[in-house]
């Protein structure tokens, strides 16, 4: 069960492998159309680019709009090393997707379900399919290389 999820969160751990060689904090996503090709691929650039919403859904998410020729993002998934913050799961409620896999529970700023659950807030519109913790020890250790030698 889940081996398509895993094989699209090992490239979300590649992207987020580049966030952290670029100095920013090691997360990835990929956006999974409905027909199930990749059509959105995103990594952190907060630090990079200066841009408070630089993270690696919203980049994911702004590819996977303009390859799908729009916002709605209807029928995809998202999967990402790490669990959404509250800023991602609005931006992810907001495009209408369908299904979030992630990696790392995030206990600090998670909204998927951890700190809050965003994405299945039935007040929000349609609940969102979630599967939290898909490879989470190694989706955790990523994060927690990249933390110790900032130290």
């Amino acid at each position: 069960m889940y081996e398509i999820e895993r094989v699209w969160m090992g490239e979300a751990f590649e992207l987020a492998r580049r966030a952290g060689d670029a100095g920013d904090v090691p997360v990835g996503a990929v956006v999974i159309s409905p027909s199930g090709e990749v059509v959105g691929r995103g990594y952190n650039t907060r630090e990079r680019d200066a841009d408070p919403a630089g993270h690696a859904e919203i980049n994911a998410m702004r590819e996977a709009a303009g390859v799908l020729g729009g916002w709605n993002l209807s029928g995809c998934t998202l999967v990402v090393s790490l669990e959404p913050c509250t800023m991602c799961a609005g931006a992810i409620v907001n495009a209408r997707v369908s299904r979030v896999v992630f990696g790392a529970w995030d206990e600090k700023a998670g909204a998927a379900g951890s700190v809050r659950d965003v994405l299945r807030d039935a007040r929000l519109g349609a609940p969102i399919e979630v599967i939290g913790g898909l490879e989470q020890e190694t989706a955790a250790r990523q994060l927690g290389e990249w933390f110790e030698r900032l130290r």
